[in-house]
């Protein structure tokens, strides 16, 4: 089950957390700077929400985390290659969903969802369409009527391939009766330059992407169950009358031979930095939605989402 962060909780977390860690010297965490990969390109929402977790981090721990970048295939490069990495807590590893999910079930991507050992989700950014502040379209309804009439001939941009956007990009296909063409990029980053640089005629990406661009660009909908505190004039895709809901989860993962009290620790210091106020507003500020899963929730959590990422890719055949 997804927790709201509770705000208020922040101080009680961490003196918790520290108390923990003092307790425990043998099993610290951090006891050295923390190498954070990211498996996409610069610029994305992974990189963004890694360079907010930066300075909260070194404030609670006295160490760094260094951010560390390996795109490639959507993720599937990086994440292919998490369990051959040192194991003691210091490697981690952004990890999305549905990415880890769906990547298997469409190809043979170098792992499997169960080789990986996701230990916290601090956050989900719902599915969004995006043009250029200068785009002919001006409401969903003008991009669907035209790609009614010319199949093919709108070209979204996204990140990678069998990920959260591509998957978007079918389901909605599906439910509007369209046929568009998908161009994948290796990250948020380079799918938005594809925008702004007129390479593409809009982009499947998050309510994130819009909140970073500002007036350069303009949110057609979004797959928010409501309309965002953020966007208050942008509809919904069920408000336009297409039932799609969904987006990315971001959270993150340890090599699996990592021990269950240095997983438990990595845990708790996330959710220590997600419960501070400073990094909530940050969050609430760029559009993201806060979540709280720990790893002990890992399991029923990572379950109810392959169920509903299954029905969905399915539903997108």
């Amino acid at each position: 089950m997804i927790r709201k962060t509770p705000f208020l909780a922040a101080p009680l977390v961490a003196a918790t957390l520290g108390a923990a860690i003092a307790a425990t010297p043998a099993l610290a965490f951090p006891d050295k700077d923390v190498d954070y990969i990211i498996p996409f390109s610069p610029g994305g929402e992974s990189d963004i929400a890694a360079r907010l977790q930066q300075p909260v981090f070194a404030d609670e721990y006295d160490h760094q985390l260094i951010v560390k970048y390996q795109a490639g295939a959507g993720g599937a490069q990086a994440w292919s290659q998490l369990n051959s990495m040192p194991a003691d807590g210091h490697t981690i590893m952004g990890i999305n969903l549905p990415h880890v999910i769906l990547q298997p079930m469409m190809s043979s991507p170098g792992y499997e969802t169960a080789d990986l050992t996701p230990v916290y989700w601090f956050h989900y950014t719902p599915d969004a369409i995006i043009v250029k502040a200068d785009s002919q379209f001006q409401t969903l309804e003008d991009l669907v009527t035209f790609a009614e009439a010319n199949p093919g001939l709108v070209t979204f941009s996204g990140s990678g391939s069998n990920s959260a956007n591509s998957l978007a990009k079918s389901r909605f296909d599906a439910l509007a009766g369209v046929t568009t063409t998908y161009v994948p990029f290796s990250g948020t980053g380079p799918s938005v330059t594809a925008l702004l640089g007129d390479q593409v005629t809009a982009s499947w990406g998050y309510s994130t992407v819009a909140a970073a661009q500002g007036d350069q660009v303009r949110m057609l909908a979004v797959a928010s169950e409501e309309r965002l505190p953020l966007f208050p004039d942008v509809p919904t895709f069920q408000e336009l009358g297409y039932d799609m809901t969904g987006g990315a989860y971001r959270g993150v993962a340890v090599p699996k031979d990592t021990p269950e009290e240095t997983r438990q620790a990595v845990s708790d210091a996330f959710q220590a930095m997600n419960n501070q106020p400073a990094m909530r507003k940050a969050m609430d500020d760029g559009a993201f939605v806060v979540i709280d899963v720990p790893y002990s929730d890992m399991e029923s959590f990572m379950s109810e989402r392959r169920a509903e990422i299954e029905e969905a890719a399915k539903a997108s055949n």
